[in-house]
């Protein structure tokens, strides 16, 4: 029996794999996916063997991580529905679908993770929300769930009802970053600056500010102001952004992000 198993190669199950490479060698992994084309690149690239059906790939694996659309759960819930043995562990990363939701389609035995990760684990720096069901973990199980959620990033558990609020501070949050990223270009280009190079200051500046929190443990306000002298160029900016709503226009983007989770 192989480790992990992926049904699903989009770009979030392309970037697992990746980081799955960091910590399993490509034999204990396999992958299904609808369009060969797409396995056999991704088998040329990784090493790592496909086979083309969703049964076949979960009959092989210890953990069985449901790397699709949430479109396509209904089918392929289905598919597996009674085929999941005691032993294995399903990992799922759809928004939209509870545990219980997955229990339901697969069967009330089957130990069920949920988890959200988000899309910067395609460099290794993704940051997943993981939360497991109400059923017995062995301590070997633990570990290799968070060896796998860390392969490509960051981990942290959280209950289940905590799960939305991931998806509001990382699992949706990457773009509104990436749009911040571009307008901060956007005016260095305005006053002359290349392209390529205003890209590169503005993405540089968000990956060593994100890190100063990590790193110093500092609240985000006070490491602001540390940068804010008195009368100085920074705190005019911070005061326009003030002005124009930007922490109300984040906390309103937010709730709708979570608005919409509850929703789906």
């Amino acid at each position: 029996m192989k480790t992990l198993g992926f049904i699903g190669m989009g770009n979030m199950g392309k970037a697992m794999l990746k980081g799955c490479l960091n910590v399993f060698s490509p034999d204990q992994l396999v992958f299904t996916d609808v369009f060969e084309q797409n396995c056999r690149n991704i088998k040329e690239k990784t090493g790592v063997d496909y086979v083309m059906d969703a049964e076949g790939c979960a009959g092989m694996v210890k953990y069985l991580v449901l790397a699709i659309k949430p479109q396509v759960y209904p089918q392929v819930l289905e598919q597996l529905s009674g085929k999941i043995q005691p032993d294995q562990i399903v990992i799922s990363i759809a928004p939209s679908y509870s545990i219980a939701r997955v229990k339901e389609g697969l069967g009330e035995q089957v130990r069920v993770v949920r988890a959200m990760p988000n899309t910067p684990a395609m460099v290794g720096e993704g940051m997943s929300g993981v939360c497991f069901s109400d059923d017995a973990y062995t301590e070997e199980e633990r570990q290799n769930i968070h060896s796998f959620f860390s392969s490509f990033g960051k981990m942290e558990e959280v209950p289940e009802h905590l799960i939305n609020a991931v998806t509001v501070a990382s699992g949706s949050s990457p773009a509104f970053v990436y749009m911040f990223i571009e307008a901060l270009a956007d005016s260095a280009v305005k006053y002359g600056m290349p392209r390529d190079k205003a890209y590169k200051f503005a993405a540089q500046a968000v990956l060593g500010s994100a890190k100063m929190v990590l790193e110093t443990g500092e609240h985000p306000g006070k490491l602001k102001d540390n940068v804010c002298s008195p009368g100085g160029t920074t705190i005019e900016g911070v005061a326009v952004l003030e002005a124009k709503g930007m922490r109300s226009a984040v906390i309103e983007a937010a709730s709708a992000v979570f608005d919409k989770c509850n929703q789906m």
